[in-house]
C-alpha cells in the first residue's frame, strides 16, 4: 500500500511540474506578404526591390518553400526590412487594374518568363523583371540570392 501511494504521490509531482515547466511559444515571424498591387503602391512611396513568389495550390515544392525557407527567421527579417514580398498565384484569373491597367495573375506570370512553380521573380524599384528564378531554395541559397539582389542596379 505504501509504494501504490508513494507512486501516486510521484506522478502527480511529475504532472504538476510538466504543466508548469512547460515553455511558452515563441511568437514566429512571417513575411509581410503583399498583392502585386499593394506592392505597386508601396513601391510608389517608398522604393524597395520587390521579390514575387510564383506559386499554385497544387506545387507541393511550393509549400515546402512556404515552410521551411519562407519562415527562417534571418530570411523573415531580410525581407521584411528591405524587400515588398509579393505572392501571385499563376493560376488566378481574376482581375487586376495596376497603373490603369487591367490584367490578371495568370497573365503577370507568363509576362514574367514563368513557366514552371515556384519562381521566384525579382523586380527592381522601377518595376522592371531583374530576373525570375525557377525551383525550390532552401533557406540559405534563398538569402544568398536575397544579398546579391540587393546588389543589382
Amino acid at each position: 500500500m505504501k509504494t501504490i501511494l508513494t507512486s501516486i504521490g510521484i506522478l502527480i509531482t511529475i504532472t504538476f511540474f510538466s504543466f508548469i515547466s512547460k515553455p511558452e511559444k515563441k511568437e514566429q515571424k512571417e513575411i509581410n506578404w503583399l498583392t502585386i498591387t499593394e506592392a505597386y503602391k508601396k513601391n510608389q512611396k517608398e522604393p524597395r526591390k520587390i521579390f514575387v513568389d510564383v506559386y499554385t495550390n497544387w506545387c507541393g515544392w511550393c509549400k515546402k518553400m512556404d515552410k521551411e525557407t519562407f519562415s527562417d527567421p534571418e530570411v523573415v527579417d531580410m525581407v521584411n526590412e528591405k524587400f515588398y514580398a509579393v505572392k501571385l498565384n499563376a493560376e488566378n484569373t481574376e482581375p487586376i487594374t495596376m497603373a490603369g491597367d487591367t490584367t490578371t495573375a495568370q497573365m503577370i506570370a507568363r509576362s514574367m518568363g514563368v513557366t514552371g512553380y515556384p519562381t521566384i521573380v525579382y523586380i527592381k524599384e522601377d518595376f522592371k523583371t531583374i530576373q525570375p528564378v525557377p525551383g525550390y531554395q532552401n533557406a540559405k541559397k534563398f538569402k544568398d540570392t536575397l544579398e546579391k539582389i540587393l546588389e543589382w542596379e
